[in-house]
């Protein structure tokens, strides 16, 4: 991280690290093949918390109330000095994933450990290198659980959604942060360009 001029945390370029699409998939996919009694609540972590952009200390947050099932929205309290907001799951594998999970449990707070406690971020980092490592993810300078908020960023970035939309997503209050995001990616840069073909000079 870099501190601007106005004393704001800023990200640098080489703090952002993200999963290819094929690392984003073999990571799922061993997820998938866990066999242990987790399993149900360790997919519906991960999904739900790359598809929302969540960082490792904000999944705990969670509560059951959060989620609207008759919406499909989920209420995100985010830290850091970032926005809450309100996500819709559009994503019927998500969807799908969470309202499994949500069939299991009778407890208030959605993810928690053998103790009955929120889940730790020790124990959230100790699945992230485990599935990883399944994954066969070669670099692991990505094995840490704010690569899946940066590759959420990123694919984002790439769905053509515009600045201020992803803003919202990830609940950034500087734009500056979401800006840097897009340095990944190309579609943005081909749509500024079929924009301008249109114009008539």
């Amino acid at each position: 991280y870099m501190i601007n001029n106005n004393g704001v945390k800023k990200m640098d370029n080489a703090d952002i690290k993200y999963f290819t699409n094929k690392e984003l998939k073999a990571f799922f996919r061993a997820i998938e093949k866990d066999n242990s009694k987790y399993k149900v609540r360790n997919e519906c972590i991960f999904k739900l918390a790359y598809y929302c952009a969540l960082r490792v200390s904000e999944v705990a947050l969670i509560k059951v109330d959060d989620f609207n099932n008759s919406k499909n929205e989920i209420y995100c309290r985010r830290l850091k000095g970032s926005l809450n907001n309100t996500i819709r799951i559009v994503d019927p594998d998500i969807l799908r994933s969470v309202k499994r999970y949500l069939r299991t449990i009778n407890h208030d707070t959605m993810f928690i450990s053998q103790k009955g406690l929120p889940i730790s971020r020790k124990t959230l980092d100790k699945l992230m290198k485990k599935y990883c490592e399944m994954a066969k993810i070669k670099d692991k300078d990505k094995w840490h659980f704010h690569t899946l908020k940066h590759t959420r960023a990123v694919n984002l970035a790439e769905s053509g959604l515009d600045l201020k939309e992803i803003q919202y997503w990830l609940g950034h209050k500087e734009i500056s942060n979401t800006q840097i995001y897009f340095q990944f990616t190309s579609s943005q840069y081909e749509t500024l360009y079929k924009k301008l073909k249109k114009d008539k000079f």
